[in-house]
């Protein structure tokens, strides 16, 4: 089955803790404090990957965790930074969190990052000065953003083939391309989009896509189609394919013409191919009398016998805009084509230490339920001394 949504939580990986540490050395009896930093936590990256076809295995609530970063350790040492969470997903998925586009990956190996990791804490040698030369306290490591995203799935097609169901947009399809979409003589036999390769002599290649039959009230909800409309958004080239068996396909065209355009998003407002599908049903030549400036072709042909699919595949590679050569990207460089970047959240109004009885916490204390989520994280246990202000509170 295909699928084209999904959701998970995301959640980056929490930065390390500073270390508390003397120098200790042979001649050294009372050196001075050379605790290493915490490293920073580990971020979720999205990838979009030319492999991947759709965003099928997912599972229901899945979250998708980075690695925290490791402690810091003696002689200044620092804490290795927590391992990336990595996500391939197709080339054309677009990234929401909180109903907000934040990424469109429409380009092979295009990245975004979505959740931050947490700053590692510092060492105690940060803290050491002329008054205080022996501090016995460390930074915790700060927790990693962790957000809740959606993944929409827009198809990336030279071409779309549009119509009604039963006209025999699967059996163009297998015609034309490689693909082998299930083919059967009663309507939503296609319950999904399918995308094919078209081959030319010259070796050029087009992308073609079968989307799932539309009816009236489409754009409404109404019929299987709806779910997909969103497909057609990104083809290059819309081909209406008609069942000329019947003799309607004026109408034919002004009832598909007529949901594309109710769905928006400028789907019908690009250039068109009028294709009369079966033409080896009728004894005479069908008729289309629709004139529109988007219209750039009529054609008529038989899937069923070949006839004027060669016509077909050279008018798609001769409709079909080209596009220029992208350089490829450096690596490590977004090429997202949307990206909403959030302002970094304020510097946090306290700070966290660990000491070596417990925890110290600086600054404006904050929630009880933010403070316990946070030393939980980083380890309390029971019996532990949590300093806030002037008061110390023992953890049970």
């Amino acid at each position: 089955m295909f699928h084209d949504r999904a959701r998970l939580t995301v959640i980056a990986g929490r930065g390390g803790d500073g270390s508390i540490h003397f120098r200790r050395e042979k001649y050294v009896p009372r050196g001075g404090p050379d605790g290493g930093d915490g490293g920073g936590g580990g971020d979720v990256v999205l990838l979009a990957d030319p492999r991947r076809r759709d965003l099928s295995g997912f599972r229901p609530n899945q979250r998708l965790r980075a690695g925290r970063g490791g402690g810091g350790g003696s002689r200044l040492s620092n804490g290795a930074r927590g391992e990336d969470a990595v996500l391939a997903l197709p080339v054309g998925t677009q990234v929401f969190a909180d109903d907000e586009l934040v990424a469109d990956l429409a380009h092979p190996g295009a990245r975004v990052v979505v959740a931050e990791g947490g700053i590692g804490g510092r060492g105690n040698k940060h803290f050491a000065g002329p008054t205080r030369q022996t501090p016995r306290f460390a930074e915790i490591g700060l927790p990693g953003e962790e957000r809740e995203i959606e993944l929409r799935l827009k198809l990336l097609a030279d071409a779309a083939l549009v119509g009604l169901p039963n006209a025999g947009k699967s059996s163009l399809l297998t015609r034309l391309s490689n693909a082998r979409p299930k083919i059967a003589e009663y309507p939503f036999t296609t319950l999904s989009p399918v995308l094919g390769t078209v081959q030319a002599p010259d070796g050029r290649q087009l992308v073609v896509a079968d989307v799932p039959g539309l009816i009236e009230g489409a754009s409404e909800g109404v019929g299987l189609g709806h779910e997909f409309l969103a497909h057609l958004e990104r083809a290059r080239l819309l081909v209406h394919v008609i069942d000329s068996a019947e003799d309607d396909a004026d109408e034919r065209w002004r009832t598909i013409d007529a949901e594309l355009a109710a769905y928006g998003a400028g789907v019908d407002e690009g250039p068109q191919v009028v294709v009369l599908n079966k033409t080896d049903l009728r004894p005479e030549p069908p008729s289309f009398s629709i004139e529109d400036d988007r219209i750039l072709r009529v054609l008529r042909v038989s899937a069923a016998t070949g006839s004027g699919l060669d016509e077909l595949r050279n008018t798609l590679f001769e409709l079909v805009p080209q596009e220029a050569e992208k350089a490829p990207a450096e690596p490590g460089e977004e090429i997202v084509d949307f990206l909403v970047y959030r302002p970094r959240p304020a510097r946090r109004p306290f700070r966290i230490y660990r000491t070596e009885r417990g925890f110290r916490i600086t600054g404006t204390p904050p929630s009880e339920a933010e403070l316990e989520t946070i030393l939980r994280s980083a380890g309390v246990r029971e019996g532990d001394e949590v300093e806030v202000g002037e008061e110390l509170l023992e953890w049970e």
